[in-house]
């Protein structure tokens, strides 16, 4: 993926003015665009930054985006259906993301996460069940 691409996260922007900024250090703004970010890391393959944009209460040791022959993710898509504040420091977001793993059928992924913002920086949480 070139700088200039379309951003995976859906947003009309290029890739370098939209989540690969946050991906290059650049704070996101708010819950919704850190989620964005983190969406078009799983496409891009990026663990690093997926572990640090997760909160540190709830982050895995390490995370591995390998995946066997045959069994490689294509992400698909996203929807955010909605965002929301609660506080300065707290955030919800909701968000449809379509994938296929191999040549299997298209798969839907909903999900509601929570996002706090720690030291100027949000991070992901957890998702609610």
């Amino acid at each position: 993926m070139r700088l200039s691409d379309p951003c995976p996260c859906g947003l009309p922007h290029p890739y370098a003015a939209c989540c690969g900024r946050f991906h290059a250090g650049e704070a996101a703004p708010d819950a919704e665009a850190l989620m964005r970010s983190r969406y078009s890391a799983y496409v891009k393959q990026l663990p690093q930054y997926l572990l640090a944009s997760w909160h540190p209460d709830t982050r895995p040791e390490s995370l591995s985006l390998d995946e066997p022959a045959g069994q490689r993710t294509r992400w698909l898509g996203l929807t955010v259906h909605e965002h929301t504040q609660g506080d300065p420091d707290h955030a919800q977001v909701r968000f449809t993301a379509r994938y296929r793993i191999g040549g299997g059928s298209a798969v839907k992924m909903q999900e509601h996460s929570r996002f706090v913002r720690l030291e100027g920086r949000w991070c992901y949480l957890d998702a609610l069940p």
